[in-house]
């Protein structure tokens, strides 16, 4: 790691847990096991026939007429008798279901995805190996195919995508494939009794080109600013290093780059919000939140022009970390904690070689709590460990609650608004959650915490809708059955009045 000694409030980290060595963080030798040992994870279950669509085909008709599958006593059942379409369940009901197959991909696994809303209609592009499928969630949560995007280049499943304002931004590690820039108002008038295939060459609004192989690993957006950043841009040995790459969007249809931040290395993904807390000194301040391999990276990236734009806030190691790899800010609003999540501190890439200190060393995923009051000293003040065996990947906040996809755990949803109250993570509480992949759940603990499926992604709509992408089966549509009037996530401080002039 890069570093191998600190104090947090919770324990020293011991001289000898390093897991990787700085060298191998650096060279990306950690980011290139962890992906070939999930390639080979999941080409060993396709091969074996785990990931063929025609299995789950035709859900609909054993839904019927009924607008969903309600969670009875901790299990969504799909098809009766078939144990593996039964889900195990909590607080969430099942709306709808497609295979990748039926949402028009050829033969390809599911990976990132992300949610638009226009005039209350609801959309959602699901990224998969050969591109990012469509599709409009109806108001009674049914899945309407629309189309796709194909790959701009040789299909791998690494496809993220962001949505800013009426734009779809599309990265991928394919080597080619840029960063597409798509206007997503051509959905609206799509008849989905004849989907459209869009063309990579005539109906994208923009293509940014300024990466140095054409791959990227993650793209970000702040929404409020108006840009998108490349993160993870392939080679590390490049003038960016992997560092975040700001792209300016002022026109779509020529992105270029002003500059990028090179100086903590490669960056795995990022929030990027205009800063609004209680450190008076970056008030105001455009931040980024890096979760960089082995910290928790914060950048004051007001300044986006040259080859070294931004400035590195503050660099901050935690006890157990492998691989840091995502994270959001609790309250946007007013930014004191937030969390992350670790995808090598279970020991999925090398159990004999996990940090011992690890509090996800068993297999149970951790959210590490992150104190933010002062942006050039943040603290890991605690954790929330999670009840089912899995390898964590991504989650995201709104309105105190944290959705989590957590691989073959599937989606769990926990009510962190207690954490600016109790930064040990106390009061963290699971209140719902979908289990995606039944295969693992007669295992103690659950499940287990390898990469042989499950959900990668997810993202929730106004209505309440949420779709989760799953790498191997498609996408799911569920909806909490507590989401209305049941107090959850709603214990945010209240920011105080600033007096002050910036």
């Amino acid at each position: 790691m890069k570093f191998t000694t600190f104090a947090t409030a919770l324990m020293p980290l011991a001289a000898d847990a390093a897991l990787f060595s700085k060298e191998e963080y650096v060279s990306g030798t950690v980011m290139a096991q962890m992906m070939e040992a999930k390639e080979s994870a999941w080409a060993a279950k396709k091969s074996a026939g785990a990931y063929d669509s025609k299995t789950w085909n035709g859900w609909r008709k054993h839904k019927g007429s009924k607008d969903f599958i309600p969670c009875n006593n901790g299990t969504a059942v799909a098809v009766p008798g078939d144990a593996d379409q039964t889900y195990k369940c909590k607080n969430i009901d099942l709306y709808d279901f497609q295979t990748h197959e039926e949402l028009g991909s050829n033969d390809g696994e599911g990976s990132g995805s992300w949610g638009w809303t226009y005039q209350g209609r609801e959309f959602i592009a699901i990224g998969q190996t050969d591109g990012a499928a469509f599709a409009e969630v109806s108001k009674k949560g049914e899945l309407v195919y629309l189309g796709r995007l194909p790959a701009q280049a040789t299909p791998v499943i690494w496809r993220e995508i962001k949505v800013l304002n009426d734009l779809l931004i599309v990265g991928s590690e394919g080597r080619g494939h840029n960063i597409q820039i798509f206007d997503l108002k051509k959905l609206l008038e799509i008849d989905p009794k004849t989907p459209k295939v869009f063309s990579t060459t005539t109906d994208l609004t923009g293509l940014f080109t300024d990466l140095p192989i054409g791959r990227s690993h993650n793209v970000v957006v702040n929404q409020e600013k108006g840009y998108a950043v490349a993160v993870g841009a392939a080679s590390r040995n490049s003038s960016c290093a992997g560092g975040p790459i700001f792209i300016d969007l002022t026109d779509p249809s020529k992105p270029f780059s002003p500059g990028c931040a090179p100086q903590d290395g490669y960056t795995h993904d990022a929030q990027c919000i205009v800063y609004r807390g209680p450190d008076l000194k970056y008030y105001g301040r455009d931040i980024c939140y890096g979760y960089n391999e082995d910290t928790l990276t914060i950048y004051d990236v007001t300044n986006k022009n040259g080859p070294k734009a931004a400035s590195i806030i503050s660099k901050t190691p935690y006890q157990g970390a492998s691989y840091t790899h995502q994270g959001w800010v609790i309250d946007p609003n007013w930014q004191t904690h937030l969390v992350l999540d670790d995808e090598l501190d279970e020991g999925v890439l090398d159990p004999d070689g996990t940090d011992p200190n690890s509090p996800a060393i068993d297999g149970f995923p951790v959210t590490y709590i992150f104190d933010i009051t002062n942006l050039e000293k943040p603290v890991n003040t605690g954790y929330y460990k999670s009840s089912v065996r899995s390898v964590d990947h991504n989650q995201f906040i709104h309105k105190g609650l944290s959705y989590q996809s957590n691989y073959q755990a599937g989606l769990r949803i926990l009510d962190v608004s207690s954490i600016p109250s109790q930064p040990t993570g106390k009061g963290v509480k699971e209140i719902a959650y979908f289990d995606v992949y039944p295969p693992d759940d007669g295992l103690p603990g659950g499940g287990e915490a390898v990469w042989d499926g499950g959900t990668w992604s997810h993202f929730t709509f106004p209505s309440g809708f949420i779709v989760v992408n799953t790498i191997d089966r498609g996408a799911f549509v569920v909806k909490m059955s507590i989401f209305k009037g049941q107090g959850y996530g709603k214990r945010h401080v209240k920011a105080p009045r600033l007096e002050c002039a910036f």
